[in-house]
């Protein structure tokens, strides 16, 4: 016999004069297959079209339908409903601007991010639309594929303590970032110049090291690593900056 499910689920539209922040359940029986995403679609077409969530590839590519799935941030295409208890409760990420229900908005935060974090190859280069592309060790990109998994969607933020506390912190998915174009090869930017960027508390020296990002990161992107690698750097740069005489805040 298929189990009852009971869904919880935080709704508000801050968009809709009058409406406050609430909790509205949903039953309906588990069948096979069922995941987080197919059933917020069954909702939503079924028992009620108001229901505001966000969703793209349905494939755990593009990171859009990360919610706080029974307290924890998951992506709702990859969560099964069988691994949950019958009674689920859904909220919206944190740390994030509401737009409503489940939807929040991480384009303008990770927009800001790749701005804050200058999260492009740097490099005095002419490029040369003729010239064939520049080989690349094997090594070299296999350590630069892993940061460059990450989808996006804001697990990593809305699970950790600093950037809840500190809008400015950057999150282990801004530090994991900047590592990928400090391994690369093509990018012509000092230790000095990344310090500039990522060598204080809102960068690499602002994580209380909890590491829920790692635990938590939908993809199981080594982000400990990433940090790690991104710290060794930064200090050593700070202390060559301070060797030299060169005053850092």
């Amino acid at each position: 016999m298929a189990r009852q499910l009971t869904f919880s689920i935080f709704r508000y539209n801050p968009n809709k004069p009058g409406d406050k922040p609430r909790m509205q359940e949903y039953t309906f029986e588990e069948f096979e297959g069922l995941t987080m995403f197919v059933a917020l679609n069954k909702i939503r077409e079924e028992m009620d079209p108001t229901l505001m969530f966000d969703f793209v590839c349905r494939a755990a590519i593009c990171g859009s339908c990360a919610m706080m799935i029974n307290g924890r941030p998951r992506l709702a295409c990859k969560t099964m409903t069988i691994n949950l208890p019958s009674r689920i409760t859904v909220l919206p990420l944190p740390v994030f601007k509401l737009i409503g229900d489940l939807s929040v908005d991480t384009g303008t935060w990770f927009r800001n991010l790749q701005v804050k974090t200058e999260s492009w190859i740097h490099t005095n280069k002419k490029f040369d639309p003729n010239a064939l592309e520049v080989r690349m060790d094997n090594k070299i990109a296999e350590q630069i594929y892993e940061p460059e998994r990450c989808v996006e969607c804001g697990c990593c933020v809305a699970t950790c303590v600093t950037a809840n506390i500190r809008e400015d912190f950057i999150g282990a998915t801004g530090i994991n970032r900047v590592s990928r174009f400090m391994m690369d090869p093509r990018d012509e930017r000092s230790d000095a110049e990344y310090y500039e960027v990522v060598g204080n508390e809102d960068g690499a020296f602002g994580c209380v090291g909890l590491m829920a990002c790692a635990d938590l990161c939908p993809m199981e992107i080594p982000l400990q690593t990433q940090l790690a690698y991104a710290r060794r750097k930064m200090a050593a740069a700070g202390l060559k900056l301070q060797f030299a005489g060169v005053k850092i805040s």
